[in-house]
């Protein structure tokens, strides 16, 4: 019997070039029958593509590619100001061509199990092959997905090749087909995976509803590159259709998210959650640890168990004073780029904080004042001066400051120092920082609340985290559903999507379709997804990265809160300080500096050339049908 060779291919760079193909089979592996033959064998199969499909989340390192576990503090979102890293300089896009070979190799496998399956169909229930077909076309899908994004059009290979055996080398060389050609392929896999899945599923496996969310996002996506391609990046385009996508298909693909958002709502199985509706920023948070049943909200999750299968990330974002491992807390930290979004709750105000200027302070009684009465997935995603995190009180403040202007601070997080005017050391420094000149610590005067593990031992590297990541959640489905509706012209379906997500954050007032603009839908998505890996990718469909990452260096004053295309190309932080007034009715009371952390040095740059990752020379010299992209 024929062997299984996908244990012993090693895809050559460009996936398609020369390859070698061992015919011997080696001891200990299965043959075909043993892993397509029965449920368990094809299920083990499908659980090693789970455990390796691409992710972007906090594993994620934008210059290391997927599955990379180390450098926790080079995120995509220290690439979009929505968080800094301890060497967060500046960015440009992420190179694609790291992927290639290993997206291919899932592809691969992936055919592998599509043609062999049907051979082995006697050997499963209905219900078992069914499944096990349809999780088969979600992940090529997913990887598709991965792929197009980043790199527009690509090589479409829905068959195995067995090269040498029965293929040639010239017979490998397939060119790449248009992005059109593959959103519809990664469409019409999804549509398959749709009508073979169950409704439910074990954690971390493909259901009908996690089909219809990534076909919900990916079509939204290719939406996007027909509507404002042409429009905002005319210059970004192929002969061949390699990259964009005619302008008069925007709609066929807005309709196409619309209906399958449309359809996971409909069904009524997955909701907003809302277990405590008493602390609504506490519920926000939760909804993120919360793996029971009781979580209506996650549709697809990549989870994580101890002790074997962990993650490190509450080690780079736990506060300082309560850390569990010696070094790494604060490594990654939120923004006021990323805080100033959060609007006030009343009368739905999309305006920056309060903060004044040296010149001009503004004073409050506490440090939590300043946040007061603002959208509740501020505090559910960002922990903020004054306030607590695993029930314990979050020291964060920068020093004194006397009314004209003079700082008094220290060289590590809880430093003592001598204020103007006496004599007795005093604390000066906030136990959390910030502070500067420490490595560990917020640089930013907040920590990062969202998927930061509140349980006792998290922050430990030796114990790690089994918080799971999200992949795919209602609240997404919403926004997904909103934004293709405004795209259609239905801005008061739009407004009605809209409203249901901004209730659960402590809205009481409905937006009407007068609301609903283009800035709108783009606020919605930043201040629902922070941290979520998604606003990279929504700014490169939108077509408006090369102007919100602009290359130009910031002041200490951020851009436009409201403003979907407001410059945003380094990180800022907002320093509380405590005012040094003895005897005036300001002593003790609390103001703000916009700081610019002085590691923060250069200014994000992105290119018209990165909205299409480079394609490595190597695989175009392997391949030489494939062709290169605008602007390598």
């Amino acid at each position: 019997m024929k062997r299984l060779k996908y244990y012993l291919l090693i895809l050559c760079a460009g996936a398609f070039a020369a390859c070698t193909d061992l015919d011997i089979p080696p001891k200990n592996i299965f043959n075909e029958q043993d892993i397509f033959g029965n449920v368990e064998g094809a299920t083990s199969y499908l659980a090693r593509l789970y455990g390796v499909l691409p992710m972007e989340d906090f594993r994620y390192s934008f210059e290391h590619g997927f599955g990379y576990s180390g450098a926790m503090y080079r995120q995509m979102c220290c690439a979009t100001g929505e968080a800094v890293g301890r060497d967060t300089q500046g960015f440009f896009a992420e190179p694609g061509s790291n992927m290639w070979d290993a997206a291919y190799k899932m592809i691969r496998e992936i055919n592998l199990l599509i043609e062999g399956l049907p051979k082995y169909k006697s050997g499963f229930s209905d219900s078992d092959y069914n499944t096990v077909l349809g999780e088969a076309y979600f992940i090529r899908a997913y990887v598709y997905f991965a792929m197009v994004k980043r790199l527009g059009g690509v090589p479409k290979i829905d068959y195995v090749i067995d090269y040498p055996a029965n293929a040639t080398l010239e017979d490998t060389w397939t060119p790449r087909a248009s992005e059109e050609e593959c959103w519809d392929f990664i469409g019409q896999d999804l549509d398959a995976a749709i009508a073979s899945l169950p409704d439910k599923n074990a954690s971390g496996r493909a259901t009908r509803y996690a089909a219809a969310a990534l076909k919900s996002r990916a079509m939204l996506y290719a939406g996007s590159i027909a509507r404002y391609g042409a429009l905002r990046t005319p210059e970004v385009t192929l002969p061949g259709g390699e990259v964009g996508i005619p302008a008069e298909k925007a709609d066929y693909y807005y309709g196409i998210a619309l209906s399958s958002a449309q359809e996971i709502m409909t069904d009524n199985l997955y909701d907003l959650y809302k277990k405590n509706p008493s602390d609504l920023a506490d519920n926000f948070a939760s909804m993120f640890l919360d793996k029971t049943d009781a979580n209506t909200e996650a549709i697809f999750v990549k989870d994580f168990l101890s002790p074997n299968k962990i993650h490190n990330y509450t080690v780079y974002t736990l506060p300082q004073s309560m850390s569990e491992y010696p070094r790494y807390n604060g490594s990654l930290c939120a923004t006021l780029n990323l805080v100033q979004l959060y609007e006030l709750l009343d009368g739905n105000k999309i305006e920056p904080l309060k903060v004044g200027t040296p010149a001009s302070p503004v004073f409050y009684d506490k440090p939590g004042d300043l946040f007061a009465g603002r959208d509740a997935r501020l505090a559910g995603t960002v922990i903020l001066p004054g306030s607590s995190f695993r029930g314990n009180p979050v020291d964060i403040w920068a020093g004194y400051v006397t009314l004209d202007g003079k700082l008094t601070t220290g060289n590590a997080p809880g430093a003592e120092g001598t204020l103007p005017g006496t004599t007795e050391k005093v604390q000066v420094v906030g136990k959390d920082g910030p502070c500067e000149a420490a490595e560990f610590n917020t640089h930013t005067g907040f920590y990062v609340r969202k998927y930061n593990d509140t349980k006792v031992g998290s922050g430990d590297e030796k114990t790690g985290s089994e918080v799971w990541f999200i992949r795919y959640r209602f609240g997404e489905v919403l926004l997904n559903a909103a934004e293709a509706a405004f795209e259609l012209d239905q801005k008061d379906l739009a407004a009605q999507y809209l409203t249901r997500l901004r209730e659960r954050a402590g809205f009481t007032e409905a937006l009407t379709e007068a609301d609903i603009t283009f800035d709108r839908i783009v606020h919605e998505r930043k201040v629902e997804l922070a941290y979520e890996g998604h606003e990279l990718w929504d700014m490169k469909r939108w077509r408006l990265a090369h102007l919100v990452w602009n290359g130009q260096n910031m002041n200490e004053t951020p851009g436009d809160p409201a403003a979907a295309d407001a410059v945003n190309t380094q990180c800022l932080g907002l320093w509380p300080l405590k005012v040094h007034a003895p005897g005036t009715p300001v002593d003790g009371k609390w103001t703000y500096i916009v700081r610019k952390p002085s590691h923060v040095t250069a200014a994000h740059q992105f290119r018209i050339g990165n909205y299409y990752s480079e394609i490595n020379t190597t695989i175009l010299s392997n391949n030489p049908q494939i062709v290169k992209q605008p602007n390598q």
